[in-house]
């Protein structure tokens, strides 16, 4: 899908790229040659160009998921492809195709206007449609996978467009094929299959207190923004990347354990035989909310998340990582895994 109306087939080049508006921890990278696509076309005649050229290659999105190094060599291509539309529907759901480069948030928003719910759980979470999927983005016992009816993307592998069919993608919790294999696959268009008979999903503490009130998808809305706002930075006030860590799954047996010596243990039920527990509660305990290290810290409202205080670095966010996941892992022996892409 060509999401951009005459787009030019060869993509605009900046060299030595600022990409501190280009990612959310306000990290102050440099890309050697920055590529804006904004057509499908534009990427299997650069991809020629980085082969023959060697050079080492990355998609950057909304940079909401990503760890920048001071200087990204090679080729970075700055997905920016636009455009939704429906474009059919059966008895049971209306099919949605929206361009890798469209705001995730946007997009939401866009579905409600347009009378076609089912995200609403999934709103103000940063970042690009594009890169939705390879992280299987989720909140409030919803995950983007729900909805996915297939993707298009390019294969490297190959060198030529494939459809993964939902199946196809393998999706499981804060993971996919495209996580797995990186540098392989490159998302240029989502395809959303949003089911006609909306359910309400309410069964997370958060949103249940407050479920007599929430009887529209566009309540749920507006109550998962006003908890997000409270609870996580504005990342144009603070640079951040959201959640910082997945949360933790753990076996029953691991969870009883842990039970017995921490009653007050916070945690949801998972999949047969296991409980996710709460990372943020975890690095709590541990004392470290509002803990800082040199230029970054961990938020004071939300110890999920950590923050770049102006001058931070990749280093030193890495650095504040290790410190968390050792008092995690002695207090509770739980291994917390890092939710963005270390570039």
């Amino acid at each position: 899908m060509n999401c951009a109306k005459n787009a030019p087939l060869s993509p605009k080049l900046s060299l030595n790229l600022g990409l501190q508006l280009r990612n959310t921890f306000g990290i102050a990278g440099i890309a050697e040659r920055a590529y804006e696509i904004t057509a499908a076309e534009q990427i299997p005649p650069l991809m020629q160009e980085i082969t023959q050229n060697q050079w080492p290659w990355r998609v950057l999105g909304g940079g909401s998921n990503v760890i920048l190094p001071p200087v990204l060599s090679g080729a970075t291509l700055l997905m920016n492809i636009d455009g939704e539309k429906v474009t059919h529907e059966d008895s049971e759901s209306t099919y949605l195709e929206v361009g890798a480069g469209v705001n995730w948030h946007a997009f939401v928003q866009w579905t409600l206007d347009q009378q076609l719910p089912g995200l609403e759980n999934l709103a103000l979470i940063p970042g690009t449609v594009g890169a939705a999927p390879i992280q299987n983005i989720g909140a409030y016992g919803v995950e983007v996978a729900q909805y996915i009816d297939r993707i298009i993307a390019f294969d490297t592998t190959s060198n030529q467009f494939v459809t993964l069919t939902n199946a196809a993608c393998e999706f499981a919790y804060r993971d996919s094929i495209f996580k797995r294999q990186p540098g392989r696959f490159i998302v240029t268009q989502v395809v959303f299959k949003l089911p006609k008979a909306w359910q309400a999903r309410l069964h997370y503490a958060d949103l249940q207190a407050m479920s007599a009130n929430l009887t529209t998808a566009k309540d749920i809305f507006a109550a998962v923004c006003d908890i997000r706002t409270k609870k996580l930075p504005n990342p144009q006030v603070i640079g951040n990347a959201g959640s910082f860590f997945q949360n933790p799954l753990v076996s029953n047996q691991q969870y009883q354990s842990l039970l017995s010596t921490h009653p007050n243990l916070v945690s949801y039920p998972d999949k047969a035989g296991h409980r996710k527990l709460a990372a943020g509660w975890l690095i709590d305990q541990c004392g470290l909310k509002g803990h800082r290290l040199g230029e970054v810290g961990v938020y004071e409202k939300q110890a999920l998340v950590i923050v770049n205080h102006g001058h931070g670095t990749a280093a030193d966010i890495l650095a504040l990582a290790k410190l968390i996941q050792d008092s995690v892992q002695e207090r509770f022996g739980v291994t917390l895994e890092i939710e963005p892409n270390i570039l």
